[in-house]
Formats: C-alpha cells, sequence, structure tokens
C-alpha cells in the first residue's frame, strides 16, 4: 500500500510520556495511519534515522492575533516546532469588536502587547464584528500552522458597556450580557475566555485596561458560561494578591478547565494553592517561560540608558549609532553623565546586575548564572557598568545582545517550579513585544536545555509537557500525540544540532515597525495537517493550517 508519507527509522516519541520507540510513520490526508514497522512506499519518504519524531508542538500562549494578519507564515513559532498556537490571551483581542471601537481595540493592544498600532489598523482587514466573524476572517487568510484562539474579556466588556467599561462595575444585567457574549463566542468557535487582573496593563492614557479590576460576581458568571460550553478560562493574575486571585480561581474552577501565567518568584506559593486545588479535582494548569522572561536589548532597539547624551544616540540610525560610540571623547561623554546623576548612576548599578550578554556564538546564551551579569563583567574587569556594555558592543560590531532578565530570574527555582505537574514551559507571547522581547523558541529551549543539556526532562517528559498537555488544555482530542487515527501534526528533530540563533531585528510589519526574529537549527521537518511546512529548518511554503474551533 502506497502512502502520502512516510517516516522511516526514526525514534517515535509520541507525547503520552511513554518511552521512545524505533517505528516508521505513515501519513495519508491529513492524518497518521499507522506507526510501526511500514512496508509501503510512501510518496514522499524523510528518513529519520537517529532522529526523534515528535507531535508538533502547541503554544498556548501567543498574540499572533495581528500579526497573522499579514504573515501567514507566522514567524517565528513555526521555525519552532509549533503546528498550533492559542491566541486571544491577557484579556486583549479584537473581536467581539463594534466599528467605532477598532481604534480603542486597536491602542490597548499597542499599550499592552507592544504591537504597533499602525501595523493592526493597517495589516488587518478588520471585516468582522462578532468572535465568529473573527475566526473567518482568519481562516480566509490560510495560515501556515492551526490557530486557535481565546475571547477577550476587555473586547467583551467594552461591547456590552462601552466606554463604562474602563472603570465602572457592571450592572447585575451587563454581568449577565457579559456572560451571555462570553459564551456566544464559545459557541461561534472560541476555546475559552481570557481575562487579565494585572494592573501594570493600561491603556494609552494608563487607565487600567477594561475588566482589571472586575469582580467576583462577573468573573464566576462569566466562568459559568464559558464552562457550559466546553470552553477554557485563561487568567494573568494580579501577582500583589495571589491569595485573592488563587481563590476566585478556584471557584472558576468548579465549571471551567483553568490555565494561567506563572511565574517562579512566587512558586512556593503556587505550588501550595494549585496542588491543594488540583487535589480538589480542579482542572489547573499554568504556562511560565521556560528561561528568565525579559526584554532583549542592544544598539540596534536602543536597549541602553536614559540621559540626555544616550537620548541624543537613540534618534539616529544604526550606522550613525556605531560612528558615534566609536569615538571615545563621545563615550567619555556618555559615561560621565551617568555617573554624574546620582538618580541615573543608581539605575545603571541596579539594572546591569540583571542585564546578560547573550554571547558571541550562533546560540545565545540564555543560562548565565548569577555571577554573569553585566554588573559583575563591569566589575571583574575594573569597569564602570556603562564602560563594559560600550566594550563589548564595539567589539561586536554594535551586534551585541543583552538578556533583560525580569522574572524568572532564578533558574534554580524555575527548575523547580517547572518540575511539578501543574506548571508546564510556555509562555513566548509570540507576536507581542515584538521590537522588546522574543521568547518564540520556547519550545526548541525546552529540548535543547532542559532535556539534553541539563537532563531536568527526559525526552518523554518534555515532549509530554509541550505537545499532549496542551492539547489536554485546549480540549483538543486529535493532536498533541503520535497515535494512527490522529492528525498528522509531526516534527522530526536532530537533537544533537538542536538550538536557537542569534535574535535579530527585521522592519518587515506594516509600515516598517522592527520586530525581532529568531530562527532555530536541528528541524528536518515540520509537518502539519499532512503536510511538510518545514524541511531542513527553512519553510517550504507551504500553508497547511486549520482554525480549530470550539466543537
Amino acid at each position: 500500500m502506497a502512502h502520502d508519507i512516510v517516516i522511516r527509522n526514526g525514534v517515535v516519541v509520541d507525547g503520552t510520556g511513554s518511552a521512545p520507540v524505533e517505528a516508521d510513520v505513515a501519513i495519508d490526508g491529513d492524518s497518521i495511519t499507522a506507526i510501526g514497522e511500514i512496508s509501503g512506499q510512501g510518496r514522499e519518504e524523510i528518513e529519520a534515522k537517529g532522529r526523534f519524531v515528535t507531535p508538533g508542538f502547541i503554544d498556548l500562549h501567543t498574540h499572533l492575533d495581528a500579526q497573522i494578519g499579514w504573515d501567514a507564515q507566522m514567524t517565528s513559532v513555526t521555525w519552532h516546532g509549533v503546528t498550533t498556537a492559542l491566541m486571544g490571551n491577557c484579556g486583549v483581542t479584537f473581536a467581539p469588536c463594534r466599528p467605532d471601537d477598532r481604534d480603542f481595540l486597536a491602542g490597548m493592544m499597542e499599550t499592552v502587547e507592544d504591537i504597533p498600532k499602525h501595523a493592526i489598523m493597517t495589516g488587518l482587514p478588520w471585516d468582522w464584528e462578532s468572535y465568529g466573524g473573527y475566526l473567518d476572517s482568519i481562516e480566509r487568510l490560510g495560515p501556515m500552522i492551526n490557530v486557535c484562539g481565546l475571547v477577550g474579556h476587555s473586547a467583551t466588556r467594552t461591547y456590552v458597556m462601552g466606554e463604562r467599561a474602563i472603570e465602572e462595575q457592571a450592572t447585575p444585567e451587563e454581568i449577565e450580557q457579559i456572560a451571555a457574549l462570553a459564551g456566544k463566542s464559545i459557541r461561534e468557535g472560541a476555546l475559552g475566555f481570557s481575562v487579565n487582573r494585572h494592573p501594570g496593563h493600561t491603556l494609552p492614557d494608563r487607565r487600567p485596561i477594561p475588566g482589571t479590576f472586575a469582580s467576583r460576581e462577573e468573573l464566576i458568571a462569566i466562568a459559568r458560561a464559558v464552562g457550559a460550553e466546553g470552553g477554557l478560562m485563561q487568567t494573568v493574575p494580579h501577582f500583589g494578591d495571589l491569595e485573592t486571585e488563587m481563590d476566585i480561581m478556584e471557584e472558576e474552577g468548579q465549571t471551567a478547565r483553568l490555565l494561567f501565567s506563572a511565574i517562579s518568584e512566587h512558586h512556593e506559593l503556587l505550588d501550595e494553592k494549585i496542588s491543594a486545588m488540583r487535589a480538589r479535582g480542579v482542572d489547573v494548569t499554568a504556562v511560565t517561560v521556560p528561561r528568565s522572561g525579559g526584554g532583549v536589548g542592544g544598539l540596534r532597539n536602543n536597549g541602553f540608558f536614559a540621559t540626555p547624551t544616550w537620548t541624543e544616540l537613540k534618534k539616529v540610525d544604526f550606522d550613525e549609532k556605531l560612528r558615534m560610540i566609536r569615538d571615545a571623547d563621545f563615550r567619555a561623554k556618555l559615561v560621565a553623565e551617568l555617573k554624574s546623576s546620582e538618580a541615573a548612576n543608581e539605575h545603571v548599578m541596579q539594572v546591569t546586575r540583571r542585564w546578560y550578554p547573550l554571547g558571541d556564538g550562533e546560540r545565545p546564551h540564555y543560562t548565565g548564572g548569577r555571577r554573569e551579569s553585566l554588573f559583575d563583567i563591569a566589575t571583574a574587569a575594573g569597569e564602570y557598568p556603562a564602560e563594559t556594555w560600550l566594550r563589548i558592543v564595539l567589539e561586536s560590531d554594535g551586534e551585541a545582545l543583552f538578556h533583560m532578565r525580569g522574572f524568572n530570574v532564578n533558574l534554580e527555582n524555575l527548575e523547580q517550579m517547572i518540575l511539578t505537574d501543574w506548571a508546564m514551559p510556555g509562555l513566548g507571547d509570540a507576536g507581542a513585544h515584538v521590537s522588546q522581547m522574543i521568547d518564540s523558541g520556547w519550545a526548541t529551549f525546552v529540548l535543547s536545555h532542559w532535556h539534553r543539556d541539563k537532563g531536568t526532562y527526559s525526552i518523554e517528559e518534555a515532549v509530554r509537557r509541550i505537545a499532549s498537555v496542551p492539547a489536554h488544555v485546549l480540549g483538543l482530542k486529535d493532536r498533541g500525540t503520535l497515535k494512527a487515527g490522529l492528525r498528522a501534526d509531526v516534527n522530526v528533530i536532530d537533537l544533537d544540532r538542536l538550538s536557537e540563533r542569534q535574535p535579530y531585528i527585521v522592519n518587515d510589519f506594516p509600515g516598517g515597525a522592527p520586530r525581532y526574529q529568531q530562527r532555530a537549527v536541528g528541524y528536518d521537518a515540520t509537518i502539519c495537517n499532512g503536510q511538510v511546512t518545514l524541511r531542513d529548518d527553512e519553510h517550504t511554503g507551504v500553508c497547511a493550517g486549520r482554525v480549530l474551533r470550539n466543537a
């Protein structure tokens, strides 16, 4: 019997946590048809001797809601084995949306997620009002990989309450309408509902985004409506009041599956609360970025200091920046200005303790110990931290990048958290903070660092956590594992070579706005719905994705 594709002689890691086995995988149409010794020839044969064959990875936390409008390839996640991406996290979405609210929702997305408003307004077709209409529009765009979405609290609340949604509590009647609209959006295809309780996420005028301080009654009513339709409740909690947040989430979890964003600085409290919730039968899962989370900065994207002369440097293009800092007198002026200001000097001394050079190798260095910061390098060299920054940047002809650790700073604590049964690696934020951060390669990092380099996860456990567990969270029963009869979302991976590459800036958003991209090596093939979308780390040009809707 001939098959469309046969992957030969690979080591199959099926995503369930079972031990790897050497086997062939046959694919016909969009499905896996056999795993074992395959005698029939494939119309396309992929030799996988010495390679791992895994399910496609599922990214539970992206903000590709805007970028998908002009980038069907959804870079950078599609270079990292991801075959299904969840959009609509953190309460901010573009639907439901009345025509008069488009500008408001785009402005909110810009300040919360650092996606340029101009790109949003000009790059999306805006041919919808309902959430189902938004999914229809995305489907027409033909994405490279599968996408699914959450409907956001801010958009839903604004649709019902208008301007009052920002700072006022909903009336009982409005709570009923918000919950009903949430349920309707789930029936139209959303896999769940996203809530943002983080006070630091604000509108352009610095007011809180709609829903930040919504009442417990409103949240529980929404959870009931969402759960009744089989949906998921996703939350960005208020990390300053986690006791209350966990209490509300447990009540939500009486009717709906729960997903939330976690950071390792609160590991002990979260472990106590979530373990107890799970013991009581609540279906709750967290995601966290599997390394220190934070910005990436350098000369190209103005990742430096803020004084008049540093601001002068910020205003010119890259070539001129490099020319200016090559001048010794100008460098001396930059340093002297920082030293002469008590506030600026204190800022330098504080922030550089969390800035870590990504190195000059092909693979970025994300795992430096706590004594490898820019501050520590400067101290060892007898330099002022800004002098060290300038020296490293000049030695790299301006290309050096620094990882600015903001959370999950202690990698030992992070390791303990991602070993729990409730905290999964993820939280890459693809499509958001595009000129500041790039963690789209989180899945590659899990396999290359936490499995291969560190041994924290076995290969089967690493794959389980980035494939079948996310599938369960989303309620997807036909993806996330390799089994005959399930969808053919598959990776063929050369684990010995697998790694991320250094981030780099491109200006390819509408209007020429800058963003980071990050590629990978070690992916022999990625298959989505039975079609090869990536081969030897390069896209094939095939867009085989589907919009996955609530069943």
